[in-house]
């Protein structure tokens, strides 16, 4: 098949994890790959690494410019880029979840915004936006992280309504946390005398939400290409057997029960 007559896709956030492996799944299924990161990185096998920070608007234009330009369509975008943040509600700062907001749900927002132009022109296109299960659920010591992925929730399901009748598609995509995002995390940056408290129990409690040996398991790499592919798609995917569990639980299990069940993960006592 030559360049011409192959899909094109883009997927943010394509240089670890995550990212990369949805990547490596898209070269394997015949797509022309494209993939962005904050920072030079070298080309992979199969695919073509571009400069972009999601948090910057005319970066995002530039990067999807560059790929219309050297194939003239774009078939395909994965919303993978993220940050994460471990902390007390209180112990973070303002700045800390502004930035986390930028990045986590406007970056999504300003990846979409380019896109869909040329998707709207060519009367077909896919846009995978990468959620969490912590996007459906609690999640003590991520609040601002969780607050970002329940809003991407939020952002996609409407945003699928409203561009379904030009060809296009908006899939969330629920999966647990790869460890990747949160190595090199920033931690709270204005802790209080809560931290007293809290001790060592935000970052057990993101080792407990986590699991895993950070590596990106198969399940969610065939996940992911259900998503990008599948002509009448669901209208979410979940990830992996967790992110299953977790679906099930939020959505059949009485309210006071999944409260205890989160409090007892998170080594919270039973009785408060």
């Amino acid at each position: 098949m030559t360049d011409k007559n192959r899909s094109v896709a883009l997927v943010t956030g394509a240089s670890s994890g995550i990212g990369l492996a949805t990547a490596e799944s898209l070269v394997k299924a015949g797509y022309r790959v494209f993939g962005t990161s904050r920072k030079p990185v070298a080309n992979r096998p199969g695919i073509t690494m571009l400069i972009c920070d999601v948090a910057d608007e005319a970066s995002v234009q530039a990067a999807v410019a560059e790929v219309v330009q050297q194939t003239g369509r774009l078939d395909l975008v994965v919303n993978n880029a993220g940050i994460g943040l471990i902390g007390g509600a209180e112990e973070s700062s303002i700045a800390q979840a502004q930035r986390l907001f930028d990045v986590n749900v406007f970056g999504v927002a300003r990846v979409a915004n380019a896109v869909l132009p040329v998707m709207r022109k060519q009367k077909s296109g896919r846009i995978v936006n990468m959620s969490s299960i912590l996007g459906l659920i609690p999640a003590p010591y991520n609040a601002f992280y969780a607050s970002t992925k329940h809003a991407l929730e939020g952002y996609s399901e409407p945003l699928d309504h409203e561009v379904r009748n030009f060809g296009i598609r908006v899939v969330p995509r629920p999966t647990r946390r790869h460890q990747n995002i949160l190595r090199g995390k920033p931690d709270a940056s204005r802790p209080t005398s809560s931290g007293l408290c809290f001790g060592t129990r935000p970052q057990r409690s993101a080792d407990a939400q986590m699991g895993g040996d950070g590596r990106c398991p198969p399940g969610r790499r065939r996940h992911g290409g259900e998503a990008a592919m599948a002509k009448k798609p669901k209208l979410r995917y979940s990830a992996g057997k967790q992110s299953r569990q977790v679906r099930s639980l939020r959505r059949y299990l009485p309210e006071r029960l999944v409260d205890s069940l989160l409090r007892k993960v998170n080594e919270f006592p039973a009785s408060a």
